[in-house]
């Protein structure tokens, strides 16, 4: 395997994700932020933050099996969450679990940053979701 995730001791615990990865393959991929629409553009789950997490991560599913990998190879996801407060995790996590089988995502998720921003470059889109992996 090309990744290992791992929380070291001391480090706080617990959160959803691990605090390490160590890739150890020689190929890199990294997909661009994906926001909940459809292949036509369409949007998907106006309004609802666990749907666009959703669907978000179902996009960085095909993008990371469009260059041969999945989730099994991220090192590193990034959620970026329009007017972000604590109270909406939930949701965020809703949506990742409503997919977590679907798309095979480790659990706990790979190292994850959620960065709370006031709003992304469409006026619907909730998130956007980032993922970097390493292929053997």
């Amino acid at each position: 395997m090309s990744v290992q995730l791992l929380s070291p001791e001391g480090m706080f615990q617990p959160v959803p994700y691990h605090h390490v990865s160590i890739g150890t393959g020689a190929r890199q991929v990294h997909v661009a932020g994906q926001i909940a629409r459809d292949a036509d553009g369409n949007p998907v789950a106006t309004g609802d933050l666990a749907g666009q997490v959703a669907q978000a991560l179902r996009n960085t599913a095909r993008g990371l099996s469009g260059a041969g990998a999945s989730f099994a190879g991220v090192v590193r996801l990034r959620f970026f969450v329009t007017r972000w407060s604590p109270d909406r995790i939930g949701d965020l996590m809703a949506g990742i679990g409503a997919v977590a089988e679907e798309l095979g995502l480790p659990q706990p998720l790979p190292p994850a940053s959620l960065i709370g921003v006031d709003f992304l470059f469409e006026p619907d889109v909730l998130v956007e979701v980032e993922a970097d992996a390493v292929l053997a």
